[in-house]
């Protein structure tokens, strides 16, 4: 759920940032090559010369109100999130079973197939191995599309959930908390005692208050 990214059984990635602003801290060790790129070339104005456009204005410590959320609990805890994969582990569970039936009736073919080849002819035989392979292409392609199927019903429900429900609670809680800044959780180093500023709970008791579930739309070829 940290970033709305394409599917991996993912994570598999389950939910969009959103509205959530990540703070990254980026210390980037450069080689003399890169710091004689950041300072040289004829073209373009020094580091020192850019920075007289920046101003020393900065947020200070007491004006700011910050909050963590653990987006990986939400992924986990939520009951609209859980009934979403229990729903997408049906399709899978699915899709593997007819995998496993299909398998054994190609795996039989193939052992009737082995012990004709003294029977039918060079041609006969042919044909029939041809069909076989095809027969298994067939089942390769149908299986490929059908899981990306699944996967692509379970993106746009993560979606409904992220875009309808997830991020205008968290925007509610932004402003009844009158927060400054919302940090995902994963990127956060949080010393000890900081009262107040995990919220994750408070999210996942108010999404669970504002839907429990959401209707995954069937895949196709299901």
């Amino acid at each position: 759920m940290a970033k709305k990214t394409p599917a991996n059984p993912a994570v598999k990635k389950y939910v969009k940032t959103g509205i959530i602003a990540a703070v990254v801290i980026v210390i980037a060790a450069l080689g003399i090559w890169g710091i004689s790129a950041m300072r040289g070339g004829t073209n373009g104005a020094t580091v020192e010369e850019a920075m007289q456009v920046v101003s020393t204005d900065a947020a200070t410590g007491d004006q700011l109100r910050v909050a963590i959320i653990r987006m990986d609990a939400i992924q986990t805890q939520a009951d609209a999130l859980k009934d979403l994969a229990q729903q997408r582990q049906k399709y899978e569970n699915e899709l593997r079973d007819e995998l496993e039936s299909r398998q054994k009736e190609l795996e039989s073919e193939k052992a009737e197939i082995e012990k004709s080849q003294d029977v039918l002819s060079r041609d006969a035989l042919q044909r029939r191995v041809v069909d076989y392979q095809n027969r298994v292409n067939e089942l390769q392609r149908d299986l490929t599309e059908r899981a990306q199927s699944i996967e692509v019903s379970f993106q746009q429900a993560l979606n409904d959930i992220q875009t309808k429900h997830l991020d205008p609670v968290i925007e509610g809680i932004i402003a009844k908390k009158n927060l400054s800044l919302v940090i995902d959780g994963r990127f956060a180093r949080v010393g000890a005692n900081v009262e107040n500023l995990d919220i994750t709970d408070e999210v996942i008791n108010a999404l669970n208050k504002k839907i429990s579930s959401v209707k995954m739309q069937k895949p196709q070829g299901f």
